[in-house]
């Protein structure tokens, strides 16, 4: 089971996943220099857990990224973040660079308050440098990638080409079966998210050959905790555990069962973040 999170929310979670016999947590970084924070927030909430047995098995599955995600101001400021990034994980342990990656979503009500007019040439330049600058950095660590990849498929396929690292994950994945080819075809993974299960049933067969189409050996579920709660939880904060229903829908449209995508998933994690030589 693989799960992405910015921040556990509290000790029962992580009860709860122990309890599941979770394998693989992984907290994935979104700042220059918040590896730290959140190593500690999880450490946290590990001593807050009354089960000191569940304690240790959440202390064992848990893993970390450290990455940079292309926010505006580290795109006009890649240097200096780079330089953070590098020196926020001297002397912690992580087991992949990101999430990074290119956002072209433009949504200026959204989260993020991103508008196309935000990405003059230079700004556009700049998001692919940082991007790029990103796979160089996994490179030199031999480390996975954890792409974000948002409404922007040609110029990922180009930052990916140009650097000819691929070693990783396309997170949250929202593009089609085309396009997963050729992730694919290059050597990425491909993960499926909470908005997965939104699909509209006008689009459910076009999610079911999608599902269908990327083979057991590059699939891989996740949650993107807090957000992207799946159905019936969507519109509230999600959380690793709601993974299960991403499970649930995912198994029904490739003919299969919850338990054996599960082992599945862990099969890839074991192959992408702990193969011998990585």
């Amino acid at each position: 089971m693989m799960i992405t999170e910015r921040g556990l929310n509290g000790p029962q979670i992580l009860t709860d996943l122990a309890a599941r016999d979770l394998k693989f947590g992984l907290d994935i970084g979104t700042g220059r220099n918040d590896l730290e924070q959140r190593q500690a927030c999880v450490e946290e909430t590990i001593n807050q857990m009354a089960d000191k047995t569940a304690a240790e098995k959440a202390r064992n599955f848990m893993y970390y990224s450290a990455g940079i995600w292309p926010n505006i101001e580290d795109i006009h400021d890649r240097e200096n973040a780079m330089k953070a990034l590098r020196q926020s994980i001297q002397g912690k342990k992580i087991v992949a660079i990101g999430e990074c990656g290119l956002d072209h979503h433009w949504n200026p009500s959204g989260a993020d308050g991103r508008c196309e007019s935000d990405f003059d040439e230079k700004t556009y330049k700049g998001e692919k440098e940082l991007f790029q600058m990103q796979l160089e950095f996994a490179k030199e660590l031999k480390l996975p990638v954890i792409i974000h990849s948002r409404d922007a498929f040609e110029d990922t396929l180009d930052c990916l080409k140009n650097v000819g690292y691929h070693n990783g994950i396309v997170h949250c994945y929202s593009y089609g079966i085309e396009e997963a080819k050729k992730f694919m075809d290059l050597g990425w993974y491909i993960a499926f998210g909470g908005a997965t299960t939104y699909t509209k049933k006008a689009k459910l067969d076009d999610m079911k050959a999608l599902l269908q189409f990327v083979p057991e050996d590059r699939f891989l579920c996740e949650t993107d905790a807090p957000y992207l709660a799946p159905v019936p939880f969507r519109g509230q904060s999600n959380n690793p555990v709601l993974v299960e229903e991403v499970y649930k829908f995912i198994a029904q449209l490739r003919g299969t069962t919850p338990e054996a995508l599960s082992e599945l998933v862990d099969e890839n994690i074991d192959t992408l973040f702990f193969a011998k030589g990585r």
